[in-house]
């Protein structure tokens, strides 16, 4: 079965995050992160659409519609928060301000090659920030499921979706294991206590080692 969609958040949240860290969040599973870090830690949480110091989504009937992440979900501010055009959100991630970036994506390749904003012939929004996150971000970390709805493999040996970026994944966590990107080679650190290292093999076309901690 592997892990659930919480149990990763809690996961990349325990890694990932360290006090005084400013970090950008991209759409669907990567903004319940925070929903898992320590009270007591100071993380500043910017989206590219203009806003520093992001705080948590906003209870039931507490929504304010001017107040949105970039994908277009309501959030609330903080007493330290702050707002600027796209011009400055993007020259702060251009710049490398950003130590951390938690996205999901369609693929990944075994070298870090990452594609996650579009499939041919689907409609999108637009690709967003995530080619300029990922080429300025300090770290680049990945969370996803493990294998597309279709049954179709996400870790591989080369994208075959358009791509975000060349070489630019660290880490990818997955309902079955996290693996670690260095000098173009994945490498499998940890699984769910209840897969096999046959079945991750079985679910993945990118080639790994193992290197269990």
């Amino acid at each position: 079965m592997g892990w659930t969609k919480e149990q990763m958040c809690k996961i990349a949240a325990d890694l990932e995050l360290k006090d005084g860290m400013y970090v950008n969040l991209g759409i669907g599973m990567p903004t319940d992160v925070p929903n898992h870090m320590p009270a007591e830690m100071k993380i500043t949480f910017q989206s590219e659409n203009g806003m520093l110091g992001m705080g948590p989504f906003p209870y039931e009937g507490g929504e304010d519609p001017d107040l949105i992440n970039a994908g277009k979900q309501t959030i609330t501010a903080l007493p330290e928060s702050s707002y600027f055009d796209s011009a400055a959100s993007f020259g702060m991630i251009r710049s490398s301000h950003i130590h951390l970036s938690i996205l999901g994506a369609m693929q990944v390749a075994h070298n870090g090659d990452l594609a996650n904003w579009t499939i041919p012939g689907k409609i999108v929004k637009g690709m967003g920030g995530a080619m300029d996150l990922v080429a300025n971000v300090q770290r680049v970390v990945i969370i996803m499921e493990h294998v597309a709805k279709d049954g179709s493999h996400k870790l591989v040996d080369k994208c075959t979706l358009p791509l975000t970026g060349l070489k630019v994944v660290d880490r990818v966590i997955t309902d079955l294991g996290i693996f670690d990107i260095n000098d173009n080679a994945m490498t499998l650190i940890q699984k769910a206590d209840d897969v096999t290292i046959d079945e991750i093999k079985q679910k993945t076309s990118a080639n790994f080692t193992v290197n269990l901690k």
